[in-house]
């Protein structure tokens, strides 16, 4: 089975961690989401969210993918932390799937995943001086690396994970059911 990992961390975006973890369910993918600490993480709107494990717990496991919901000041503790920063490289070098949302693709730039790569994210999060490829477009996909504008793209960059992950009609399966009454 297919799996992704959703780190959470204090002040992340709710709305983007949410509808990630939703939207790759409804897939069928394996998602774990995992907190960087123990317990509940309080989103940046004051959302508790509750992780299905801890990082350290979580990474015991493989992943096909590890997407990072945006938010701050979640996406600075996602670039803070070793522990993440060491499996995206990883994943990278390995050729597996990474993606961000919003401000975190910010994470993706300091650890050089951006490198040579088109992106979007945020208005601003990426200097254009250093990034030369910012595309602005709701999600850009180059290579294993997807990446997403903000909250209010944040089902495309879902249903890009799910097409890239699964196949275009697992993609339009879910997007389907998502316009049914």
């Amino acid at each position: 089975m297919t799996r992704v990992l959703v780190p959470l961390a204090e002040g992340c975006e709710e709305l983007e961690a949410v509808t990630i973890i939703d939207l790759l369910r409804r897939a069928g993918i394996e998602v774990i989401a995992a907190g960087l600490e123990d317990g509940p993480v309080t989103a940046s709107r004051g959302v508790r969210l509750l992780p299905d494990m801890t990082l350290d717990e979580a990474l015991t496991l493989d992943y096909d993918m590890v997407a990072l919901p945006g938010g701050l000041p979640g996406s600075d503790k996602l670039a803070g932390d070793g522990r993440l920063t060491g499996l995206l490289r990883n994943m990278n070098e390995s050729g597996r799937f990474v993606g961000a949302v919003c401000a975190a693709p910010k994470v993706l730039a300091r650890e050089g995943i951006l490198a040579g790569k088109q992106a979007t994210a945020f208005p601003g999060v990426l200097q254009a001086e250093e990034h030369p490829d910012i595309t602005g477009n709701a999600v850009t996909r180059d290579g294993q690396v997807i990446t997403s504008r903000s909250a209010g793209t944040v089902m495309d960059f879902a249903l890009a994970i799910i097409e890239a992950l699964l196949g275009r009609e697992s993609r339009d399966t879910v997007e389907q059911s998502l316009a049914r009454s």
